[in-house]
């Protein structure tokens, strides 16, 4: 299980304090993605998200505004940013649209509580950074099979009914 010492719910927000929220459980896996598209969105080296049922995700404070975002998958992504401050706090990538939201990390009031599960899209990882030994890391993007624990695969399975219904109302299925 990822993250099995974290103790849950973990409170986040933005920069101004406008925005506060709460995951309340472990996420399903946590992404640190070396993608170029990545880099050029968080203006950084990597992008860190904790991808969780948008269902353990509660807004305590303030009201989110879902800016409509150009993906490297063309498909786009609603990232939610605060409308003060405008930091991105999570998003929501078309595959399964608002049922699964891609928090980022960093904004957690405890970032280090949520260390990558994997390193994604390394060949494209800035040569600089340095990888740690004992965290899976790929090319590209993974097997889901292969790499994120049991319950992880269980909480997905009782998802994907309501992500088919979803992707198939937009038709993309």
């Amino acid at each position: 299980m990822t993250h099995p010492d974290t103790v849950f719910p973990l409170d986040g927000g933005c920069a101004c304090r406008h925005l506060r929220y709460r995951l309340h459980t472990a996420p399903l896996f946590v992404h640190c993605c070396h993608c170029r598209w990545c880099q050029r969105e968080s203006g950084a080296s990597f992008a860190l998200n904790a991808m969780v049922e948008a269902e353990r995700l509660t807004l305590l404070v303030g009201a989110v505004e879902l800016v409509d975002t150009p993906s490297a998958s063309g498909f786009g992504q609603k990232v939610a940013r605060c409308p003060h401050c405008r930091i991105a706090v999570w998003s929501h990538y078309s595959g399964a649209g608002p049922l699964v939201a891609f928090v980022r990390v960093g904004t957690l009031d405890a970032p280090d509580l949520l260390p990558p599960d994997i390193h994604i899209y390394t060949e494209s990882k800035q040569p600089w950074v340095v990888l740690p030994p004992g965290t899976p890391a790929v090319p590209q993007y993974y097997d889901r099979d292969l790499y994120w624990p049991p319950d992880s695969l269980a909480r997905r399975q009782t998802l994907l009914p309501r992500i088919s219904a979803y992707r198939e109302q937009l038709g993309l299925d």
